[in-house]
């Protein structure tokens, strides 16, 4: 019996001190606008909430989202989880008018690990549920429409899964009633595809394209 005691203490001792070790791990990205979410003085009429599009968005033209009382809220590399939990703070927070939702791609890139498209979608629903429940209208978007994924090049139907989330969200946006920013329309070539002039790697827009996509939201918020 004092064998399994002294076994038992030092299994205890040396489990508290691997989780000394273990580093904090802010895994939805709240330290990313914390700073900047305490700086915002006037209520905007809309927060971006997004990927690395978005995130590239406001490092691209920065004077659209100041002329227009945007507030950018992406991080490059995150999945529709990520954006759930962090929905709180980055957005509801500021109380806006409309939140802009364009995401996804991650989450079929598997950023994060294998999510299905269905469980994607009820990310961007549960989103939509948070704003409504705070009085923040939401527009939804559908995804660039990209034809490959460049950092997964095991991923074959990349086209489809795209057009598949993106028939899911115009449903739902019709179905609820939400404003809908259609990029995969303003983005596609006669392929149905991001064109090739408009973005570097099919996911990503160049400058060109990001004005492309704030004339298309802009017609559908002001």
């Amino acid at each position: 019996m004092k064998k399994i005691i002294i076994a038992v203490a030092a299994l205890f001792c040396a489990t508290a001190l691997l989780a000394q070790d273990i580093p904090d791990n802010d895994w939805a990205g709240f330290n990313r606008y914390a700073k900047a979410n305490t700086e915002v003085s006037a209520k905007p009429l809309a927060v971006l909430m997004g990927d690395s599009i978005t995130d590239g968005w406001f490092s691209q033209d920065q004077d659209f989202f100041k002329e227009n009382n945007l507030l950018g809220r992406g991080i490059s590399g995150q999945v529709t989880s990520h954006m759930v939990v962090r929905f709180r703070r980055d957005v509801v927070d500021h109380h806006p008018k409309y939140v802009v939702i364009l995401a996804g791609i991650n989450d079929i890139a598997r950023n994060n690990g294998y999510i299905s498209l269905e469980d994607t979608f009820g990310n961007i629903v549960s989103m939509c549920e948070i704003a409504r429940a705070n009085k923040i209208k939401p527009v939804l978007c559908t995804l660039v429409p990209s034809a490959y994924i460049k950092w997964r090049p095991a991923l074959k139907d990349t086209k489809e899964q795209v057009a598949r989330l993106n028939a899911m969200i115009r449903d739902y946006a019709k179905a609820k009633h939400y404003k809908l920013v259609d990029y995969a329309t303003v983005l596609a070539d006669a392929k149905g595809e991001t064109r090739s002039d408009l973005s570097g790697d099919s996911v990503h827009p160049n400058l060109a394209g990001y004005k492309l996509m704030e004339e298309a939201l802009m017609k559908v918020i002001k």
